[in-house]
Order: C-alpha cells, then sequence, then structure tokens
C-alpha cells in the first residue's frame, strides 16, 4: 500500500465520524483509530493529533512532488471594493503557488537550531529543497519544481498543513 494511500485512508476515516477502520490485506494489516464521540451524533474536532495509526509493516515514503498551481486570472470588478482587491490579485497573477503534497506537519528547516530552507526574497532554483514535511514519523524534503524568487510564506513553521495546502508564493524566473 503507498504513502498516498494510507493518507487518503486517515483523511476518509477522520471526516467519516467512524471511531475505528481495519484494513488487512496479504502482508499488511493497518489499523486507524479515532476519538470518540462526544455526544450522540456530535462529533469531537479531528485533527491529525487525535488519529492513531497501527501498522505491522514499516512504510516507506514515497517520492514526493510539489504540485504548482497555474496563476489565477481575475474577471473584471463591480465596485471599488473589488476593484481593489482584483488589483491586489493582478498583481500576485504571475506568482506560482507552492502547495504540500501531503497531509502532515510543515517544517521551514531541517531542525529547530538550523535556518530555514528558504525565506522571503531567497531565489531557488528547480530541484532546491525548501520545506519538509513530516508525515507518520517520515521527514520527507519536498524540492522546488520552479525557479524563481519566494514572495511570501504562506504557513507557519511546525504547523499542521492539509494536501494541496498552499505553502508559498514563488514569482518565476
Amino acid at each position: 500500500m503507498k504513502l498516498s494511500e494510507i493518507q487518503e485512508l486517515i483523511k476518509f476515516v477522520s471526516r467519516s465520524g467512524v471511531s475505528e477502520v481495519e484494513l488487512e490485506l496479504k502482508d499488511f494489516k493497518i489499523v486507524i483509530k479515532t476519538p470518540p464521540r462526544k455526544k450522540r451524533g456530535e462529533l469531537i474536532p479531528q485533527d491529525s493529533d487525535n488519529i492513531v495509526v497501527h501498522s505491522t509493516v514499516p512504510v516507506v515514503a514515497a517520492p514526493t512532488q510539489v504540485v504548482v498551481a497555474p496563476p489565477v486570472t481575475t474577471e473584471e470588478p463591480t465596485s471599488a471594493a473589488e476593484g481593489q482587491e482584483a488589483s491586489e490579485e493582478g498583481k500576485d497573477s504571475n506568482l506560482i503557488t507552492i502547495k504540500a503534497p501531503m497531509i502532515g506537519t510543515f517544517y521551514r528547516a531541517s531542525a529547530p537550531d538550523k535556518p530555514p530552507f528558504v525565506s522571503v526574497g531567497d531565489e531557488v532554483v528547480e530541484g532546491d529543497v525548501i520545506f519538509i514535511i513530516e508525515a507518520m514519523k517520515l521527514f520527507n524534503e519536498i524540492e522546488s519544481e520552479v525557479g524563481g524568487k519566494i514572495v511570501k510564506v504562506l504557513v507557519d513553521d511546525a504547523s499542521p498543513v492539509e494536501y494541496d495546502q498552499p505553502i508559498f508564493l514563488i514569482e518565476p524566473h
């Protein structure tokens, strides 16, 4: 079973309200447990810290890829307030959004005492490690798939991130 399939299963279980799922394949068994319900019909808020996963086989992370969204185009505004918002978005229309390729915890540096991989204003080239996502005790180095200048960091260090969540804005070369 691939890591991405396990992550999707965890996400499905956390949203479905089921308290426990056990999946057993030929040479692999996984048990996913979520916190119990608070009251009848009311769920305790779910997040990745509340989910317990047990596996009888070590999980190996697959190579990760950064998802790059196409530039955003804006329509003609109808009011002055919308015009200001659209002009701000227009400035960002040439920016590329680097998104989280998996769920986990976002880290800007390889260790708490190390400098971040990239900061606002830094130039990156394709293949540079730009952040780490920890998922199921595995630290996945995420490489940039585009070259450019880091314009904005959208996530705080050591924060949980969801699949496809925007992480950085990059102005391409």
